[in-house]
């Protein structure tokens, strides 16, 4: 994720394959059932990294429009987007906070920082949350207060900081970008790459200090997202595969490329399970 000047939290910004969100119903069970995805942002540029809003009804996502990334907004029922930010500097990684009022971003601010902020859901009230961490790639929220981080550098760092305090600790190195909170615990799952074909999602327990190996991923593949019975989903070019705990191995669930979706990286499953989010290049 390379701006300028060695590293950013953005993806370089291509016009060709881009990048589109695909929505799909999701049903859950002993094994989740996947329907017929439907390109809803079908637009030329950049469209990534989608997070459902806490009420499932809308997704956030990063649209590259004029030559730079903002955050709009999806409405599911009514098929309508929306741009919510509009400023200056580029956004990336829309994620809702606490309470469903706002959501925070990793900005690359006018001198490249990155640091990360929040919104109120209708693009209002920038402001910075940590002011001295820098540089954010990505992050996932524990709590209300609580983050971990994706800081950038050689190698990338899995950071745990809070709000109130703003000092992080370093909690694991070698890290992949896929940070996400675990359902129903207060917890953090990220991905370790121990080597180049060995890479493991771990779940990271901050009271305990605890860091659990739950399985590796598929290779060379470091995006998932968790679903609410605490199933993980993850995808291999156009297959989307489930694990779950007592599972041996990755169990294939369903073929994409039928229905016009190409090489899938991320994910996202909205809070009530029902529906999944997938990125995949548009040629």
């Amino acid at each position: 994720m390379v701006i300028a000047a060695g590293v950013s939290c953005a993806e370089p910004i291509e016009t060709e394959p881009a990048p589109d969100v695909f929505l799909a119903d999701l049903t859950l069970g002993d094994t989740a059932q996947v329907g017929v995805p439907k390109n809803v942002t079908n637009h030329s540029g950049y469209d990534n990294q989608p997070f459902f809003t806490h009420d499932g009804q809308s997704i956030l996502y990063t649209c590259e429009t004029e030559g730079q990334t903002d955050i709009h907004r999806f409405d599911i029922a009514g098929g309508a987007t929306e741009r919510v930010t509009r400023t200056a500097e580029s956004e990336y990684s829309p994620t809702p906070m606490a309470g469903g009022s706002a959501f925070s971003t990793i900005r690359v601010e006018q001198d490249s920082t990155q640091r990360l902020w929040a919104f109120n859901l209708d693009g209002s009230g920038a402001r910075l949350l940590l002011p001295d961490v820098a540089p954010v790639g990505y992050h996932a929220w524990v709590d209300s207060t609580s983050v971990a981080l994706f800081v950038l550098g050689s190698p990338p760092t899995l950071q745990m900081t809070t709000l109130t305090s703003g000092t992080t600790t370093v909690e694991a190195d070698n890290i992949g970008r896929s940070l996400h909170k675990v359902p129903d615990q207060r917890a953090v799952s990220y991905v370790r790459k121990i080597s180049d074909s060995e890479w493991w999602i771990i779940v990271f327990d901050p009271a305990a200090h605890e860091h659990t190996r739950l399985v590796q991923t598929l290779p060379g593949r470091e995006d998932y997202a968790w679903t609410p019975d605490r199933s993980l989903l993850m995808a291999d070019s156009t297959t989307l595969y489930q694990w779950k705990r007592g599972w041996d191995d990755w169990s294939p669930i369903a073929e994409l490329a039928s229905h016009g979706v190409g090489p899938v990286t991320r994910l996202a499953v909205s809070p009530a399970g029902d529906r999944i989010a997938l990125v995949s290049d548009v040629y």
